[in-house]
């Protein structure tokens, strides 16, 4: 089997593979690029190993006019810059000592060592310059089963970094198969070690639940989540009931997180997922307008079309009720809506706080007219 695509024919990325090539070592594609490549998506990172060690990588980079970064030498990563593409070169691996996220690494010379210290056997494919696809742990058939397991013995990959439970879902969820069902091993292990999610910085939690609700049916996975107590540990009090039903009425609209996270609930998720300030905003009004009973014409024009279709539509699902018949309708003509007055047009006669009222009270009456109120109406 051979992996194809733009991305490993470019000239500048075979360059640098032959490059290693003329220094006497082996120069593999790995990872998520195999991996997609593989899938039919597209690749977004391309990573490389070999068994040159990162000083050697460097020297022959450098030697053929590559510019190379120091990214995480220490684990034995630089990145080369080859045609403006960066292209992350690591020095095959094998573990010495793991504890959480950490692990004490050795340079190695044999792939299968390589291999064996990777989270899932999808990620643990690897390709020659050719395109013609290494499996040294047979995990070609789990890919095409789109199976998301483990590589070796469940517990111990999770133990060496508790994200690889939330990874397990999120995987599941963008490249696993529903029809299959979870891996009931990696699953059990999940149940099993889901306190080790408390050692997990909130802004990894974050970042990963992120990645989880942002694929196109999480409702699957998240709800596995749930039966397997993962869930608990990232949003206490949280319930994915709704997240089919809103997953059904978004209907090919490309996925909101947010409106999917306000539906799942649970105690404070800002600060248990660590949202950006923008992000936290945005949740606490969502799930404020969801809690209210604005109209969608009125959501629109407050909140635009994507908010405001958020906020229908997370409603809709929450109350297990369709959403009105002309939601879609409404919401774009009240997105279109422009209020016909502003301040000066009720000065100098009003200022300050009766002035701001004054306004608020016109607008109120525009907004409960349909729009259809003009200036010399509301003036009159």
């Amino acid at each position: 089997m051979k992996v194809r695509g733009d991305w490993i024919a470019a000239a500048a990325t075979q360059e640098l593979c032959a490059v290693l090539a003329r220094g006497g070592h082996r120069a593999l594609f790995v990872g998520g690029c195999v991996r997609n490549a593989l899938l039919g998506v597209p690749v977004a990172d391309i990573d490389l190993s070999t068994d040159a060690r990162p000083d050697r990588v460097t020297a022959l980079c450098r030697a053929a006019g590559l510019k190379v970064v120091p990214t995480g030498i220490d684990h034995g990563t630089v990145t080369v810059i080859a045609g403006g593409i960066a292209h992350e070169v690591t020095t095959f691996r094998r573990d010495v000592e793991t504890f959480g996220r950490h692990a004490v690494v050795a340079f190695s010379d044999d792939v299968a060592e390589d291999a064996a210290r990777r989270d899932f056997t999808m990620n643990a494919l690897y390709a020659e310059a050719s395109g013609e696809v290494i499996d040294p742990l047979g995990g070609l058939p789990d890919l095409i089963a789109r199976r998301v397991r483990f590589v070796g013995e469940a517990g111990q990959r999770i133990r060496e970094d508790y994200l690889r439970i939330l990874r397990f879902f999120r995987f599941h969820a963008i490249h696993g198969d529903p029809a299959n069902g979870l891996d009931a091993e990696g699953l059990a292990a999940c149940a099993e070690l889901a306190d080790g999610i408390g050692q997990l910085s909130r802004e990894r939690v974050g970042a990963e639940m992120r990645k989880l609700l942002s694929a196109a049916d999480p409702a699957p996975a998240v709800a596995a989540m749930a039966q397997a107590g993962v869930l608990a540990h990232v949003l206490p009090g949280a319930d994915p009931r709704a997240l089919p039903v809103l997953v059904h009425l978004e209907s090919g609209r490309a996925p909101d997180w947010l409106a999917r996270l306000a539906c799942l609930g649970g105690e404070d998720p800002a600060e248990r997922l660590r949202l950006s300030r923008a992000d936290a905003r945005s949740l606490s009004r969502l799930r404020d307008e969801i809690a209210e009973s604005r109209t969608p014409a009125e959501l629109g024009y407050r909140l635009g079309l994507a908010e405001g279709a958020a906020v229908v539509l997370a409603r809709a699902a929450l109350q297990e009720m369709p959403p009105p018949a002309t939601w879609a309708e409404d919401l774009a003509r009240g997105a279109l809506a422009r209020f016909p007055l502003c301040a000066a047009d009720l000065m100098p006669g009003l200022q300050g706080p009766a002035l701001g009222a004054r306004l608020k009270e016109l607008e109120d009456r525009w907004i409960a007219s349909g729009f259809a109120l003009t200036r010399q109406d509301l003036l009159g």
